[in-house]
């Protein structure tokens, strides 16, 4: 008869499970000694639906960490957002006309142990996105950079970018707050500009293209961020409306060397100008490339060759 055990709570280290767990005996086969396994099953409290996944722990060691698999990042990014453990750095965005700074861009870092390296967003945003916590985190970023325009940044001109995923676009609140919080820190809306990533995909596109709308409503910009990467490239140029067309940095890094790789960049680059936009050419790493993106007409590059991400006080000291 199986054994289940309802709203469990295990605490180790700076972790926190909650789970619902059902062990039942598991009889020996050829590949397993005469000790006993066991069978939990986990849920994962996600809105959108009940998923389960199991783990396989022998008797003789569960009580050791690594009895259950994998680290469980729906915990850790909880704890985070509790905690306050984000931390954002700043890209600038440079005019390829006059070498100045546009805006900036926000990117997010998660700060477990001040003693171990940030860890990097491509580690943790897939599991925010799996476990339903995207929106959080969105939300939290949009309340943190607008806070920071609003308060140390209030004397200065500088503009920040600031990256939603495809669930936040969709969010019928996500208008809403970012208004509020606007209003909140009497930032001008122009000084915001929302980053649609156009590797994700909208599931909506009627209410993407009504948020993006009232974001110009607000007066705050939109870009069409790391274009030219997934399928649905050309379905978003005809039906949101934005500023800024941010070119894919796989089109940009070899750019000196590769002719398909000019000839898509030259392409996009005639399409937003076209339509009266301007070009973003991200992950520029060195001076023939922004010869290159120059010649074609890109208005901005962001990448290593201008400027690598900072700390909000290193990035902001100069402006």
């Amino acid at each position: 008869m199986p054994l289940t055990v309802e709203n469990l709570h295990i605490r180790r280290a700076r972790e926190h499970f909650e789970a619902r767990l059902r062990i039942s005996p598991a009889m020996p086969t050829s590949t397993t000694d005469s000790t006993s396994n066991f069978l939990i099953t986990a849920r994962d409290m996600r809105p959108e639906e009940d998923r389960r996944r199991r783990y396989e722990a022998r008797a003789d060691n569960f009580s050791s960490p690594a009895g259950l698999h994998p680290r469980p990042w729906c915990n850790r990014l909880r704890r985070a957002l509790r905690e306050d453990l984000f931390v954002l750095h700043y890209q600038p965005i440079v005019s390829l006309q006059s070498g100045t700074i546009s805006h900036y861009e926000a990117l997010i870092r998660l700060a477990e142990d001040p003693l171990e390296p940030l860890t990097p967003p491509c580690s943790f945003l897939p599991a925010a996105e799996r476990y339903g916590l995207i929106q959080e985190i969105d939300r939290m970023v949009i309340g943190k950079v607008v806070a920071l325009m609003g308060g140390e940044l209030a004397d200065r001109d500088a503009r920040v970018a600031v990256n939603l995923s495809a669930l936040s676009i969709t969010d019928r609140g996500m208008l809403a707050h970012i208004e509020r919080e606007l209003a909140r820190h009497e930032v001008d809306p122009g000084r915001l500009i929302v980053e649609v990533t156009e590797t994700a995909a909208i599931g909506d596109m009627r209410r993407a293209q009504v948020f993006c709308e009232g974001v110009h409503t607000l007066g705050s910009s939109v870009a069409l961020d790391d274009f030219g990467a997934g399928f649905g490239s050309f379905q978003y140029l005809k039906h949101l409306p934005f500023r800024y067309l941010k070119i894919d940095g796989d089109f940009i890094r070899a750019l000196p060397s590769s002719r398909k790789d000019q000839l898509v960049v030259q392409a996009l680059v005639g399409v937003a100008r076209g339509m009266g936009k301007q070009t973003i050419a991200e992950y520029v790493g060195d001076e023939p490339t922004m010869r290159l993106l120059r010649s074609y007409g890109v208005d901005y590059a962001q990448g290593f060759e201008v400027g690598r991400p900072r700390g909000q006080v290193e990035a902001f000291a100069c402006v």
